[in-house]
């Protein structure tokens, strides 16, 4: 049966979805559940770009309130005698009270670039600014821990496409926006059918494997989500929803470890408060029946929440109550297993700025490195090729 262009569409449509290794075509009938006591990284990225000077306020700092006259925040809540937190993530400073957040200022990378697609794909492959890599971090600790995974599911990313972070060389992570859809869509008659038939074309060949592969984790995905269902509350927002489905997942016996989420777009131009503050309203919700549903179910100190966005704003306000791009910003670690609690460093130096942008003075991927080392004990220098230490917060 020869494949007509209409189908060779359809195939791929579906095959975007999971973008898996091309020879991987196990059934997902064995059961390889993580250990209950091994931990689970959710990455949560703030798309474009986050302005962390009205997320994590230097509420003392005279240059803060002049440069941005207009959006400047007054009502922060108060972290410590010099900063305060957007009131919009009230649960994020309930966490700081109790120790279960902690706050890295001032994070970027040498010569930062402030195009949102450029930048993205610096942090999502750990790049040099100058490099260009067709894999991210993430999907190179897949490469490295392949070995262990019983089934293709190990990383998960809820959405419909798949991130460049959960590429790997030969191993990639599993993006999906729904269990239940997936499933649905993979076990239509049309697909199974076309499945069955063989290709020998190199480039339809993949594809059918692909489907294949599809069907078996589609089936094995949507039966984890069901196992065992959440009784907590969440927010009918998009990201409620999707917190809520990595819920359902991390109590059920599947092998995942890495889940990724995003939200967005932060890219504030105009009226900036107004956008920022309905983004940090649904965050907070969803973050917080997420939490109470990890306590609940005694995995809180199991799992680590981390943010990140691809660049901050510019320290000065523009004319339309909004902010440029600019360069360093905080990244948020939620969990119950941190070691060192609240703000990990100082507040972002608006004295010494580089043409009216932040200086970075936290890499990034000394971030990544502490995260990969510390609590998904892998390999970072193998990773990332990065060996100048890590942090201790973990």
């Amino acid at each position: 049966m020869l494949i007509k262009r209409r189908e060779f569409l359809k195939i791929s449509s579906l095959a975007t979805v999971s973008l898996m290794v091309p020879n991987f075509l196990k059934s997902m009938t064995l059961d390889n559940a993580l250990e209950r006591n091994q931990k689970i990284l959710i990455v949560l990225q703030f798309t474009g770009g986050n302005d962390g000077l009205n997320t994590i306020i230097p509420t003392k700092n005279d240059i803060y309130f002049k440069e941005r006259s207009k959006i400047a925040i007054q009502n922060s809540l108060p972290l410590n005698d010099e900063a305060g937190i957007n009131p919009a993530l009230s649960y994020f400073k309930e966490l700081f009270d109790n120790g279960d957040l902690s706050v890295m200022n001032n994070v970027g990378y040498p010569n930062p670039d402030k195009s949102h697609f450029r930048s993205m794909d610096i942090w999502q492959s750990a790049s040099k600014s100058n490099e260009f890599l067709e894999t991210g971090w993430l999907g190179r600790f897949l490469d490295e821990e392949c070995y262990k995974c019983e089934h293709a599911t190990q990383a998960l990313e809820v959405d419909d496409m798949l991130s460049l972070a959960l590429k790997g060389e030969n191993n990639k992570a599993f993006a999906f926006k729904d269990p239940k859809r997936l499933y649905q869509t993979s076990q239509e008659k049309y697909f199974k059918s076309l499945y069955d038939h063989h290709h020998d074309d190199e480039t339809v060949s993949y594809l059918y494997q692909t489907l294949g592969s599809t069907i078996n984790n589609a089936g094995y995905i949507f039966d984890q989500s069901k196992a065992k269902k959440t009784d907590q509350a969440y927010p009918n927002s998009q990201l409620g929803k999707d917190f809520k489905t990595v819920a359902s997942l991390i109590k059920s016996d599947i092998n995942t470890q890495v889940y990724y989420l995003s939200v967005g777009s932060f890219d504030t131009h105009v009226n900036q408060n107004e956008r920022q503050e309905k983004l940090f309203s649904d965050i907070n919700e969803a973050v917080k029946s997420f939490v109470a549903d990890m306590k609940t179910n005694g995995l809180f100190n199991d799992i680590l929440l981390m943010t990140f966005s691809e660049f901050g704003r510019r320290v000065a306000q523009n004319a339309s109550n909004g902010t440029d791009h600019g360069t360093a910003n905080q990244m948020f670690f939620i969990s119950g297993g941190l070691k060192k609690k609240g703000l990990i460093n100082a507040l972002p130096d608006l004295q010494n700025l580089n043409e009216g942008d932040l200086i970075y003075t936290e890499d990034f991927r000394k971030v990544y490195a502490t995260v990969l080392k510390n609590w998904l004990k892998a390999d970072s220098s193998k990773v990332l090729g990065w060996k100048n230490g890590v942090y201790d917060f973990i």
